[in-house]
């Protein structure tokens, strides 16, 4: 079998990207990341979403970006609450980590040549989104480039490793119900940016907002319970 990196945050996207990467036939390596993140209940989620879909090898990198900040995700920020589709889709916004998807990529990379696999999934989206510049095809399309020109396996053409990303141009209802025909455990996902000691999701940041308002417009019950 082909063997993927998938990169797994334990949310929607990344677990719908998992399930697309199976059922195109990959032998998969799910890779995450525990950066000092506030919701790191996001790998606890993750530990399961592996298991479930039965990957060949699951591995938790640590990174402290605490120690640099700049995000209400590593840092003591207060996270944005009850922002209208307005107010996301200008600016880009305090929960941007900088320079995190080419933090994460990178490690993938250095895995997929490693592993010689001859893919690496990410579950970026440019449409419900909020505003994050490494979410975007051009993004995407130059960190390709940059891993074929990086790698031994890239110079050696022993390699040539594509970047995939089957959720960029779908909306957050069109992913749910992607995700619902693969059969997707979204009773295991997680996506609040601020949840509660219990792990509850908070239901006002931007990623509830846009994960109840995907769920809505699927036409399917969002199993994940949010507080008032």
């Amino acid at each position: 079998m082909t063997k993927a990196i998938v990169l797994c945050s334990g949310g929607v996207d990344s677990t719908t990207t998992l399930a697309i990467a199976k059922a195109e036939g990959y032998e998969l390596y799910a890779l995450s990341f525990d950066y000092g993140q506030r919701h790191r209940i996001e790998l606890e989620r993750a530990k399961a979403i592996a298991q479930f879909f039965g990957v060949k090898d699951h591995r938790i990198i640590q990174i402290d970006l605490r120690q640099l900040g700049g995000s209400a995700m590593t840092s003591d920020l207060p996270v944005p609450k009850d922002r209208s589709g307005a107010q996301m889709g200008h600016g880009i916004p305090v929960t941007y980590v900088p320079a995190r998807n080419t933090i994460f990529l990178s490690f993938a990379l250095a895995w997929a040549e490693v592993m010689g696999a001859e893919a690496i999934f990410i579950g970026v989206n440019v449409l419900d989104y909020s505003g994050y510049p490494d979410c975007r095809p051009e993004y995407i399309k130059a960190f390709e480039r940059l891993a074929h020109l990086a790698t031994k396996a890239g110079v050696e053409k022993k390699l040539r490793l594509k970047i995939k990303t089957p959720l960029i141009h779908m909306t957050k209802a069109q992913i749910i119900q992607k995700g619902h025909q693969l059969g997707v455990p979204f009773h295991l996902t997680h996506s609040c940016y601020d949840p509660t000691p219990e792990g509850k999701a908070c239901g006002h940041c931007d990623s509830c907002i846009l994960r109840k308002k995907g769920f809505e417009e699927a036409g399917l019950k969002d199993p994940i319970f949010h507080v008032a």
